[in-house]
């Protein structure tokens, strides 16, 4: 989805297309969310925008700070809606929208007995998953 502020130009739009971000001060998500990062670029790229983020944001409260300060827009998942400010809106993106089914990561240095649990189920759970999808 698209987060802009409430009162930018291109809220007033039911659903944003790639190519109406262009021109725009693009927020967009910093290395330290690597998934999402390349999802957002190849979705820009897929979409043929080339679009130079004016800021990268660490974490979902510094993306919607920077979004609604510089009356920039951002791409970020769904769930972000739970979390927008009253000063920032989102719009849904028009075409075939970049999905990010389940993502993954934790410490090595974790010993968490619940976390090793999963870590040993973590391939039949995908092997389910997976004779579900098909």
């Amino acid at each position: 989805m698209v987060v802009l502020p409430g009162d930018h130009r291109l809220a007033s739009l039911q659903a944003i297309s790639p190519k109406d971000l262009v021109g725009e001060t693009f927020v967009t998500v910093s290395g330290t969310a690597p998934v999402l990062r390349v999802v957002i670029d190849d979705y820009l790229k897929r979409s043929g925008i080339d679009i130079t983020p004016a800021h990268e944001a660490d974490h979902l409260s510094m993306g919607m700070s920077l979004i609604a300060s510089t009356h920039g827009v951002g791409l970020l998942p769904a769930y972000a809606q739970n979390f927008l400010p009253a000063s920032v809106t989102s719009r849904p993106l028009k075409g075939d929208t970049p999905t990010i089914d389940l993502v993954f990561g934790y410490k090595k240095s974790n010993e968490s007995p619940i976390l090793k649990l999963l870590l040993s189920r973590l391939d039949e759970l995908v092997s389910r998953v997976s004779k579900k999808a098909h």
